[in-house]
């Protein structure tokens, strides 16, 4: 974790406790429970990306993207890990198809690495057939196995090479390299997707990528560089939208989205028109930065002026963040046959001014502090908390906003700890899938056009600047086997539940689903612990007489994590002594 975020979290704990006495933290009950099921057709599925999943990073022509070489730079990732390997997804995709037949998905949504089509960025250098075949066979097994695929051409693994000559996203370059890329993928892939996201999540490749350098390629341009990708990116994404539209839409009857990550925003004091206005803030920098212009044609008026403002106050003479000409405004306006929203989280939302004095940054141009509650269950990632009602706010907020367009939800999901001991019988992720997708159906009630949902992650995965620390899989991957198992958390049987009653039917149908999944967990839990404790054994002779303390309870993972601790500290005391 690095030491901004860390006391970013301080920060807002310490802002949490404080201001635990001024509001009333329950204002905002969960409510009750909705017994219902979801339209007929309504998709249902899960996901993952290329780098995160497949591996086989040097194989087969694959070029260097910018995560390959991020990732290799010493400090830059959690205990210095790489998704060198991670799931081998690359040579174990028949093995995953599998596992959601068996859970009778509807669709898959994965993405297409750019540098292993374009191993330099751009086509006109070098076409990697083998990656073109790589990918063919995955889509052609999907639909063998009636599964729909969903693909993003982009999830953050720029060709490093377009890094190093051009600056990335902050060169306008980059829209014409990627339009390359997309209208490749649209010709070699487009007769069977049906189902396209241009961009994942493009906060995060801006605000991390080019404004914290959190993530790759790890530039810290303070108060310019996530505006300035962020609106390349756009002008990307619409030009794709364009091309397919132009080329393609006719003969293949495809559909051409993006996906955004959006985090709600609740008012700390409902009554105080500030917080009101702060909270509505929160989302325009977030989801709306990038929505806005593509549903309206241009950047949200209040980032316009706040940024404005700020830029001048700091003596320059023209706003940090790019305008749009009249021309483009219209071009990229309506370039979105759907909408994909990634939710996890919400946050309490107060204002908060920073002197333009304080210095250039994304952050402090919003005026305002993200609060938590600390009541909020968080059992993973230090930035999630389960907070359902959210959800359907912010659903409701799209609706609202931007037309009721025709929604898909990209990923949802929750993670743990692999400190906390990764226990197979996941209870938490159940609650969390419950609670969520409920929201999800109240929404739907509300009138809201939501068409299908992801759970995320299929595989425990690559978790970016976290390595392996965090996992958001309803399969456990067994990263330290060369072979990297799945093995069914119980969070499997419960979302398996759901789809095939295509929502909660009743009361006593969906009480049942808990316990009939922690019961199947439990031998997968005492097969993976078994698979451990010969690790246990290969490692150091010593193990064996810790093994036969395991056999008096029934072994859990959490077990063997005590058992590796006290080997290592084994270890350490020989090297001391």
């Amino acid at each position: 974790m690095s030491l901004q975020r860390m006391l970013k979290l301080l920060y807002a704990l310490v802002l949490c406790v404080s201001a635990n006495e001024d509001f009333d933290w329950t204002k905002n009950e969960r409510g009750s429970f909705y017994y219902g099921t979801f339209p007929t057709g309504f998709s249902w599925g899960a996901g993952g990306s290329a780098y995160q999943t497949e591996g086989a990073w040097d194989k087969d022509g694959k070029g260097m993207s910018i995560w390959d070489v991020f990732a290799h730079k010493k400090g830059k990732i959690f205990l210095n890990d790489t998704a060198d390997h991670s799931c081998e997804g690359y040579y174990k995709f028949k093995d995953d198809i599998t596992l959601m037949k068996d859970m009778k998905f509807n669709h898959y949504r994965f993405s297409i690495s750019w540098p292993r089509i374009f191993p330099n960025g751009i086509k006109a250098d070098h076409i990697n057939e083998k990656g073109i075949k790589y990918y063919d066979d995955l889509i052609n097994m999907l639909l063998d196995n009636n599964i729909t695929p969903i693909v993003t051409l982009y999830h953050w693994d720029l060709p490093q090479v377009l890094q190093e000559k051009y600056g990335g996203w902050q060169n306008a370059s980059m829209v014409n390299y990627f339009n390359d890329f997309a209208n490749l993928c649209f010709e070699r892939f487009g007769d069977r997707v049906k189902y396209w996201i241009t961009f994942n999540n493009p906060w995060s490749s801006a605000v991390e990528g080019y404004e914290t350098g959190e993530h790759a390629p790890g530039l810290k341009l303070k108060g310019t560089g996530a505006y300035k990708a962020a609106h390349h990116i756009i002008k990307a994404h619409a030009k794709v939208w364009h091309t397919y539209d132009t080329q393609w839409r006719s003969k293949q009857k495809g559909l051409v989205g993006i996906s955004l990550l959006a985090d709600w925003g609740e008012p700390v004091d409902i009554t105080n028109q500030r917080d009101i206005e702060a909270a509505e803030r929160y989302v325009q920098f977030y989801m709306g930065w990038f929505a806005t212009p593509i549903f309206n044609g241009d950047y949200p008026q209040v980032m316009k002026d706040y940024i404005g403002r700020k830029s001048a106050q700091q003596g320059l003479g023209t706003s940090r963040l790019p305008v749009f000409s009249s021309q483009e405004k219209s071009y990229i306006k309506g370039t979105c046959d759907f909408l994909g929203i990634g939710h996890f989280t919400t946050r309490y939302i107060t204002q908060k001014n920073y002197p333009s004095g304080r210095g250039n940054s994304y952050f402090t141009d919003r005026d305002l502090v993200e609060l938590v509650d600390p009541r909020w269950p968080d059992p993973g990632s230090e930035w999630l908390y389960s907070v359902p009602w959210g959800f359907r706010r912010l659903l409701n907020f799209v609706k609202t906003q931007y037309g009721n367009p025709m929604i898909y939800v990209t990923e949802n999901g929750v993670s743990e700890k692999v400190q906390r001991c990764t226990d197979l019988c996941d209870e938490w992720r159940m609650q969390y899938f419950k609670d969520y997708i409920n929201e999800m159906l109240k929404a739907l009630k509300d009138g809201v056009n939501v068409k299908g949902y992801t759970a995320w992650s299929l595989l425990d995965k690559f978790e970016w600047d976290e390595g392996f620390s965090e996992r958001f899989g309803l399969f456990y991957v067994d990263f330290l086997n060369k072979n990297k198992p799945r093995y069914p958390k119980a969070s499997v049987q419960y979302y398996k539940r759901i789809i095939s009653s295509n929502g909660f039917p009743n009361q006593r149908e969906v009480e049942s689903w808990r316990r009939k999944a922690t019961e199947t967990c439990s031998s997968s839990n005492q097969l993976l612990a078994g698979k451990q404790r010969n690790i246990l054994a290969l490692i150091d002779p010593l193990t064996s007489h810790m093994e036969m303390v395991t056999e008096i309870v029934v072994p859990t993972v959490c077990t063997l994590c005590i058992l590796l601790a006290a080997v290592f500290l084994m270890f350490l005391l020989r090297g001391r002594f």
